[in-house]
């Protein structure tokens, strides 16, 4: 018998396992994606390195430019003897076409072999080596292994290391590649993280797609899988295939090479599972399409697809487990409604097995079940407020108008009552929306309710004048009720013209101008107003104030008079002068700012005086201060 911690362990670990969703790609290259990157690539030949960026990358996505022996001449009339890097295009770009052998002398070979040393840049290195595999020339591995190594160790940045990876495809499986493998993990550890959904090098997409096309040529040639997580591949996928236009040719063939790694490989293949037109099934479409492919929608048919569980996104109620899907062509199929599900969301579960090497193989996928609703049980009523007479009741069927009028007032109410089926297999349904609508075609006036179902879930709608006269403004007059039934679900929403209904409220209560409402029009300008000034104070009392406040003035021109003034420092400079006569303005401004101005106007006037005065008065002083050291 298991301790009786083991099972709070498994539990959870359950729970913990069920928390964690997996990531799934958001980007791949769609079919219309894969012909745009064909196009971005098939472009004719200015140099020899554009043929190679347009011949390998058309290759790695499985197809050859269209005149194969134009493009073998154009290499070899274009190459380079002499150029480590001209005969590295050379050498890949003819080895990607069918029959193109280019020929080159004992010299060139000599010369491709001196440039695998450690005085050459590790881009020479691997220019040099991918040359020497192309043409097929005997090269040391080991040789060529130890001077990548050790010139690598002087280059340590992103693009050189992924040089080395994919020199290291290229040499002798008999040399010891190990170091160079190890270097996948620490580059993996400078790349970018961006919102837990992209993975990239800050250097751009153009190195992460060589990076990874580098990753999976150097690990199928030495039979190791990557130290890569699932997760961080999707990410790495979502980065290089969200761009769908290309600046360079460079890019684009960097983003090919992805992609035919990433399609094909020996350790990883990413699952993209999506919906062949709409995520919906109905009674009339009963089908679920999924198209399964890898990140070039190249169709994975031997694969096995299987509905894990289809459970609703409301109950929660598992409704279908366990279902495999048919294979029909090249798509995915499986007769949902056979489970005769109700209308609304599922959240289905999906496995795609069949290959140890499928990654993102478990999707998530939310289905939207549609149906067709029904109108029944429709009464219109006429309601006496006292009872006194018996309810008046005409049902009607959709989509017919009811003849004649209803007659809403003081003395009686408005009733409508109905319920709603589904068409297809009877069952009640309770939409998202259900309104009842009162237009009047004469002023544009509308009125919408929005109709309530009751325990048995028979819809009902009654209308008080008295009580709903605020919702009508009190006018009177003859409005055309609507109905309005919509939900995301039904493949027939309705809007129905049901009936005429007479609303009559008091006279007194009548508005002398009926207006429309409308609730989407401009409102009435907000005209702001000053507050008003208050009542100044007697004159006497101001009279009084202003001697006092004066009085130090006249004060100080009294003793002028007797002690006398000392004006001899005084200038008579412009900016002098403009000094006091803009501080005089000042005073003078706040007097009329008393008398005659608000604040508003006193600021700008203020602002004008102000400057020209701290202009002029810091002029005064600077010439006092030449002045004084003089």
């Amino acid at each position: 018998m298991a301790a009786p911690g083991s099972h709070t362990l498994f539990i959870l670990a359950l729970t913990f396992v069920a928390s964690i969703e997996a990531l799934t790609p958001t980007h791949y290259l769609t079919r219309r994606d894969v012909e745009r990157l064909k196009a971005s690539l098939d472009r004719p030949f200015n140099d020899l390195e554009a043929a190679f960026y347009s011949v390998v990358g058309l290759s790695k996505l499985g197809v050859q430019v269209s005149d194969e022996q134009a493009a073998c001449n154009f290499i070899k009339s274009n190459v380079d003897p002499n150029s480590v890097d001209s005969l590295f295009y050379a050498a890949q770009a003819s080895q990607a076409l069918s029959g193109c052998e280019v020929a080159i002398s004992n010299e060139t070979g000599e010369l491709l072999l001196a440039a695998v040393s450690e005085d050459s840049s590790v881009n020479q290195i691997f220019h040099a080596v991918g040359a020497l595999s192309g043409f097929g020339l005997p090269l040391a591995s080991q040789e060529a292994l130890s001077a990548l190594t050790s010139r690598l160790s002087k280059e340590e940045n992103v693009l050189a290391t992924i040089q080395a990876l994919q020199t290291a495809s290229y040499l002798s499986q008999q040399a010891d590649l190990s170091g160079i493998v190890e270097e996948i993990e620490d580059l993996v550890a400078r790349l970018d993280d961006l919102g837990g959904v992209y993975l990239q090098f800050e250097e751009g997409l153009e190195t992460t797609a060589l990076f990874v096309a580098a990753t999976y040529s150097l690990s199928d040639h030495v039979g190791t899988e990557p130290a890569m997580k699932e997760d961080q591949i999707i990410q790495l996928m979502n980065a290089i295939f969200s761009k769908k236009n290309f600046e360079t040719l460079s890019e684009a063939f960097s983003v090919a090479c992805a992609a035919g790694s990433l399609s094909q490989n020996r350790y990883h293949l990413p699952v993209v599972v999506v919906p062949d037109g709409p995520a919906a099934v109905s009674h009339h479409q009963p089908i679920l399409r999924l198209q399964v492919t890898n990140v070039m929608s190249q169709p994975l048919t031997q694969a096995a697809v299987k509905l894990d569980h289809a459970k609703s996104a409301s109950t929660k109620a598992i409704v279908l487990h366990q279902m495999p899907f048919a294979v029909s062509e090249d798509i995915f199929e499986l007769n949902f409604m056979n489970a005769k599900p109700a209308s609304g969301y599922y959240d289905f579960s999906i496995s795609v097995d069949g290959d140890s090497r499928l990654i993102a193989n478990k999707v998530e996928l939310k289905v939207k079940v549609s149906t067709e609703v029904g109108i029944t049980n429709v009464d219109l009523s006429t309601v006496d407020k006292d009872q006194s007479i018996a309810p008046k009741t005409t049902r009607i069927a959709y989509p017919a108008k009811a003849k004649g009028s209803f007659t809403a007032d003081s003395h009686q109410n408005f009733a409508l009552s109905f319920q709603l089926v589904d068409v297809n297999s009877g069952a009640e349904l309770i939409p998202h929306q259900t309104f009842v609508r009162l237009h009047n075609p004469k002023t544009g006036q509308e009125v919408v309710f929005v109709a309530e179902p009751d325990s048995k879930n028979v819809y009902k709608f009654e209308l008080d004048t008295a009580e709903r006269k605020t919702e009508f403004d009190s006018a009177s007059g003859t409005y055309t009720l609507y109905l309005i039934i919509g939900d995301a679900t039904l493949e027939n929403p309705i809007l129905w013209n049901v009936a005429d209904v007479v609303i009559k409220f008091p006279e007194e209560e009548a508005p002398s101008t009926v207006q429309s409402k409308k609730l989407f029009i401009p409102k009435p300008e907000i005209q702001h107003l000053f507050r008003e000034p208050e009542k100044r104070p007697p004159t006497v009392v101001s009279n009084t104030f202003t001697a006092l406040i004066l009085s130090p003035l006249f004060l100080l021109f009294i003793l002028w008079i007797k002690i006398g003034a000392n004006i001899s420092n005084f200038s008579f400079a412009p900016s002098t002068i403009i000094f006091h006569l803009g501080h005089a303005a000042m005073l003078g401004l706040m007097y009329v700012y008393w008398t005659q101005l608000n604040m508003f106007q006193t600021l700008k006037y203020l602002a004008i005086l102000g400057s020209v005065t701290f202009l002029a008065g810091n002029r005064m002083l600077a010439q006092k201060a030449v002045k004084r050291t003089h």
